[in-house]
């Protein structure tokens, strides 16, 4: 076993301590999706020792806020466990989400003139999206959207995203600290899920802030006046969505996903819950994991120099390297199903109706599959072996899009700077699903 840290410059004794105390508390007291451990990088203790001695791990209600759930963390069983959405249900459920009432589900919907009828129907209606829904429900609502990102679009798209990489690049100061997540990563992805949603450009930083309130967890024990504005930002994207496509059912289809979502001939039949649910995972998706791993790359090739001199000596190594950083960031940490029956996995019977938890995050760090998988090395043999973008019908819809964008911004800085510092440790995200980066304060010393 080893002792892996985020720096890759060896553990402190922080991380040390950190560790034995995980490896000395009772198994079945593990909560994997404890959110604390996440920016800490304390996660990585749990699930190594999960993969070890109990990798079908159940966590009981009283050791979690979540209620009861399985997690699976080795490959071999998430694999297993995502290409069998017969036997794992994706239906209702994408996060390891607090317990919700069906009232909280869809206050998002009441701008305070809702009757009680509308709201009962909505309360039954819940939140559903092409992620959490499972065939034939799946293929129409995934299918309404899927030529946004099809090869002919991407094609198109190239090479307004390598200009705009260029423009943003040609902005940053020389010399002089700032926050490379605010200035690089989202200003890259904002403008492209502008693009995506053909939302106004001047407003795309509305995208991001209501991509950050929807992913993270609503906290019960907020003011009142807190939770209502949470509600009222995320009624407000909503609102915002639905218009769009109500607008763009009297126009010429485009490539946009509200477009193509309004001229699906099945749209007409798409209830106000999912199609508030469909908005949200492309929002999520088109966001953070591209923003997180643009500044995860940067990081980690900071933190192993090693690493950052193959690749500056050898830039047709910068494909290999997104995916090797797709892989050790793993920015979305995992999905969750619901067992339709008992099934067996692991050597362990998970009975029908229990939740079950795919950890990306422990899978992509399992050494039975990946060599030395808690190095990040990104002249790999098999880079693109990982689970980040998940398996099945569920796989990741953007994936290629994501990694045309980290590929280009590094072609375009590769060519611009010699040097990338990165000052000090990242404030990360107190999250335990998008596993990501608020902010990063770097320097570039020079241009090339």
């Amino acid at each position: 076993m080893t002792t892996a840290t985020r720096a890759g410059t060896g553990p402190d004794q922080e991380q040390i301590d950190a560790r034995e105390r995980i490896f000395a508390a009772p198994l079945e007291s593990l909560d994997p999706g404890n959110p604390a451990r996440f920016p800490t990088g304390e996660w990585q203790y749990v699930f190594e020792r999960l993969r070890a001695e109990d990798p079908v791990h159940f966590t009981a209600d009283e050791h979690t806020e979540f209620n009861r759930y399985w997690s699976l963390t080795r490959w071999a069983d998430i694999q297993a466990a995502d290409t069998n959405h017969e036997a794992f249900s994706a239906d209702g459920l994408i996060t390891l989400n607090r317990p919700q009432t069906a009232e909280q589900a869809s206050s998002i919907f009441n701008d305070g003139t809702m009757t009680q009828e509308e709201m009962r129907r909505r309360q039954q209606a819940g939140i559903r999206s092409l992620l959490s829904m499972d065939p034939p429900d799946h293929e129409i609502h995934r299918g309404a959207v899927n030529e946004g990102v099809a090869p002919a679009n991407l094609a198109l798209l190239e090479p307004l995203i390598r200009e705009r990489a260029g423009a943003i690049l040609d902005g940053l100061p020389i010399g002089e600290e700032f926050d490379w997540v605010d200035k690089v990563s989202i200003e890259l992805t904002a403008m492209t899920l502008a693009t995506l949603f053909d939302y106004p450009q001047e407003k795309r930083r509305q995208l991001t802030r209501w991509s950050d309130i929807i992913t993270t967890p609503a906290d019960p024990t907020a003011p009142e006046e807190v939770r209502a504005e949470r509600d009222r930002e995320v009624r407000d994207f909503f609102l915002t969505m639905s218009e769009m496509v109500t607008t763009r059912r009297s126009e010429e289809p485009r490539l946009d996903f509200m477009s193509l979502m309004a001229h699906s001939p099945h749209s007409t039949d798409f209830s106000e819950s999912e199609l508030f649910g469909d908005s949200v995972v492309l929002l999520v998706g088109g966001n953070d994991t591209t923003r997180n791993t643009i500044t995860g790359s940067v990081y980690f090739l900071h933190t192993h120099p090693e690493e950052n001199a193959k690749l500056r000596a050898n830039p047709k190594l910068i494909p290999s390297m997104v995916s090797e950083t797709i892989r050790y960031q793993t920015p979305l940490t995992h999905m969750t199903r619901r067992t339709t029956r008992d099934v067996e996995i692991g050597g362990k019977v998970i009975p029908k109706g229990d939740r079950v938890v795919l950890w990306y995050v422990s899978g992509n760090r399992d050494e039975a599959k990946v060599a030395d998988a808690d190095s990040y090395v990104i002249d790999r043999k098999n880079p693109r072996q990982h689970l980040s973008f998940g398996f099945g019908i569920h796989r990741c819809l953007g994936n290629k899009l994501a990694e045309l964008q980290l590929r280009i911004i590094w072609e375009e800085m590769l060519a611009r700077f010699p040097e990338i510092t990165v000052v000090g440790e990242p404030k990360r995200s107190h999250h335990h699903f998008i596993k990501g980066y608020e902010a990063m304060t770097v320097v570039i010393p020079r241009r090339n």
